[in-house]
């Protein structure tokens, strides 16, 4: 709702740059709104006295339009996948880490994955081995909890990590 078409007797008052202008009478927001040649836009009716905007109301019913359309994605929920090999050298795991740390600090989740081929898959203790160095050489760079545990699959071991937020 805008302008005229507000029915209550008080509004609390938010201007354009979003600065509070505090509860005052309905007639002397309209009255401002018209100095400031901009609308009176009711923003929310939920709370007594209810909150009114002074802006175009065009461009208001447009971002509302576009915020409807277009929910946001929550950048912080996605999933980066580290692979690790069984022969992995000491200095490509360190190098893996690094980047384990950076998706980490953007805060997405990481799922690290040992694939195993052929003959490889009867070591699975070593394979095991190999994800625990990996996660020591992470636990120095960044701090982390795990998300869903060390869990063996047909082509190998998976895990999953995200950025402990606590230290």
């Amino acid at each position: 709702m805008a302008n005229n078409r507000i029915r209550a007797q008080q509004v609390r008052l938010v201007d354009e740059t979003g600065k509070q202008m505090g509860v005052i009478s309905l007639s002397e927001a309209l009255e401002m709104a018209q100095k400031r040649n901009l609308d009176l836009i009711q923003v929310t009716e939920k709370v007594e006295p209810p909150v009114c905007k002074l802006g175009d109301y065009g461009k208001y019913l447009y971002l509302k339009e576009k915020k409807e359309q277009n929910p946001q994605k929550q950048k912080s929920g996605e999933l980066k996948e580290i692979r690790l090999t069984f022969n992995i050298s000491l200095h490509d795991m360190e190098t893996r880490a690094n980047l384990a740390k950076k998706f980490l600090d953007k805060g997405d989740k990481v799922k690290i994955t040992l694939l195993l081929k052929g003959r490889e898959k009867a070591l699975g203790n070593f394979a095991n081995e190999k994800i625990n160095k990996f996660l020591e050489l992470l636990k120095v760079l960044v701090p982390f909890k795990i998300e869903k545990e060390l869990k063996r699959e047909p082509r190998g071991f998976t895990i999953i990590i995200s950025k402990n937020q606590h230290t």
